[in-house]
């Protein structure tokens, strides 16, 4: 049963843990192998002549509902594109949208969703510039997907790379963690909760241009969406070949985030988020992103551990109570469709 269990894609697959990494590593990096393909950023970083450089990404949404608490996907789709192109280090410009229709999706909605994205595009300073638009028979689609790539230009000197998280960096995130997920997961009506909690889908690059402005050694950055700040601090250790001890205390969850999470039996750590970035940055400046991002608009930003040298690869989080506990990679998914 495990064989054939392996043999075909389940919903696992696209969560964030371990099966959709080794997916990508096995099945689909290994057939698209280069330079650009190996970094497996969030954004391609490519050499133009004359010396320019681009940063380029794409990212698809299917999240369910497509309209919940707080925003909706169009706004997510031109948000989560910016977001990872800016924390790859690049200054967002141009976006595509592609939409993929189901036949009966009311035209009301359409509007609803095209007028987010040009909320989402002016606010961030985008364009959006090139499209594509596709309408399925009844049951091909579930109501409206989009695909969004982007454009960024980087410095000359940009130089942001997971691998050179080293250890005595400090760790960063700019607010409250769990709350595009828990948000969604009410939106869902799967569990009879009412709250008044909403998503904290938002652009970023405002936030990372400010935290690269006053900590130009910046390390790496990362917005945790897919697997929430458990699926980074993984990707991290794997990469850089380091540990992390995280201070459980110091990582701000919006109390009812916290109180959902209790009820349902989750872990925040796990959560998706679509407002806020995990930063990596030398010890001695840690001070100045948490200012830097505090004047960007960030909400309580804050340091919630560091990277230490580990030949396990450990994540050790110092828990609430005192005691401590691993955090295993994430598994399978949490919650499904959430960006």
């Amino acid at each position: 049963m495990s064989e054939q269990r392996n043999q075909i894609i389940g919903i696992r697959h696209g969560g964030g843990g371990e099966d959709m990494r080794r997916l990508i590593a096995e099945e689909i990096q290994s057939r698209f192998d280069n330079q650009y393909m190996r970094s497996l950023g969030d954004a391609a970083s490519l050499s133009l002549p004359g010396g320019a450089r681009l940063a380029f990404t794409t990212d698809s949404y299917i999240i369910d509902p497509p309209f919940f608490p707080g925003s909706d996907i169009g706004y997510l789709a031109v948000c989560g594109t910016v977001n990872d192109l800016a924390v790859s280090g690049a200054s967002p410009r141009w976006l595509s949208c592609g939409l993929i229709i189901e036949e009966g999706f009311p035209l009301a909605d359409l509007r609803r969703v095209l007028d987010s994205m040009a909320r989402a595009a002016d606010e961030a300073g985008v364009e959006i510039v090139t499209g594509d638009t596709k309408v399925v028979p009844r049951g091909g689609a579930d109501r409206i997907f989009i695909n969004t790539a982007g454009v960024g230009v980087l410095a000359d000197d940009e130089c942001i790379d997971i691998r050179s998280c080293s250890p005595g960096d400090a760790l960063i995130v700019s607010g409250p963690v769990g709350s595009h997920g828990a948000a969604v997961m009410l939106a869902r009506e799967d569990y009879g909760i009412e709250s008044d909690l909403v998503s904290d889908v938002a652009p970023l690059a405002g936030q990372a241009a400010a935290l690269k402005a006053a900590c130009p050694t910046v390390r790496f950055m990362r917005d945790p969406t897919r697997g929430g700040l458990a699926g980074v601090f993984t990707e991290i250790t794997e990469a850089a070949g380091v540990g992390i001890e995280l201070d459980e205390t110091s990582v701000p969850v919006l109390e009812p985030v916290r109180s959902i999470c209790e009820l349902l039996g989750f872990d925040p750590l796990y959560l998706a988020n679509e407002g806020i970035m995990l930063a990596v940055v030398p010890e001695a400046e840690s001070g100045r992103a948490i200012d830097s991002l505090s004047a960007a608009g960030a909400t309580a930003p804050a340091v919630v551990g560091r990277v230490v040298a580990d030949e396990l690869r450990i994540i050790n989080v110092r828990t609430e109570i005192g005691g401590q506990r691993i955090l295993p990679p994430p598994g399978g998914e949490l919650l499904p469709r959430i960006c």
